[in-house]
């Protein structure tokens, strides 16, 4: 997994027993975390990848098994680093900037404003919605979005940094 993903999903996952490799995806890019893919799947016996990234039935995937109805689904982030070979370019109206910042800030906004604990990806598309919506040919328009991030596995991240700070200087009172 990239190294940079949060201290609360490497504990997940060894919590559930999963031998935990750390790959430094920001200094040698996300191909580098597929290529440690591939070694490991010539290295290790009975090993298994899913591998959502190439995998045709990926998109397809959610109208096959919930007959098209809605359901959770926890996206792990999001970026321009990484294009999966299965994204359908014609479904995309537009690319939306958001800096990571933003997202946070955002991220942040929601919780305090809406008692919303949504992950940085949330915070992004939220972040990303209210720039559409704040033009001028969609001024009363619905602009929907997903939350598919929750906060709850970002505890040990930037997100949560200051308050984390808080919390450790807290004094007691008696």
């Amino acid at each position: 997994m990239p190294a940079k993903l949060s201290l609360d999903k490497q504990i997940l996952m060894r919590y559930l027993g999963v031998e935990v490799v750390l790959v430094d995806a920001v200094q040698h890019g996300f191909k580098a975390l597929l290529d440690r893919v591939e070694q490991m799947k010539k290295d290790v016996e009975d090993v298994y990848v899913l591998d959502q990234f190439t995998n045709p039935a990926n998109p397809d995937a959610h109208f096959r098994w919930t007959d098209g109805e809605p359901a959770f689904h926890n996206i792990l982030g999001i970026g321009p680093g990484f294009v999966p070979e299965i994204l359908d370019r014609s479904q995309i109206d537009e690319i939306v900037t958001v800096t990571t910042q933003e997202a946070m800030d955002m991220a942040r906004r929601l919780a305090r404003e809406e008692g919303l604990l949504v992950g940085i990806s949330s915070g992004a598309n939220a972040a990303a919605c209210l720039k559409v919506a704040s033009r001028e040919e969609n001024r009363g328009k619905m602009i929907v979005t997903m939350f598919s991030s929750g906060a709850e596995r970002y505890l040990n991240s930037e997100l949560f940094a200051q308050v984390k700070e808080e919390c450790v200087n807290i004094n007691m009172t008696f």
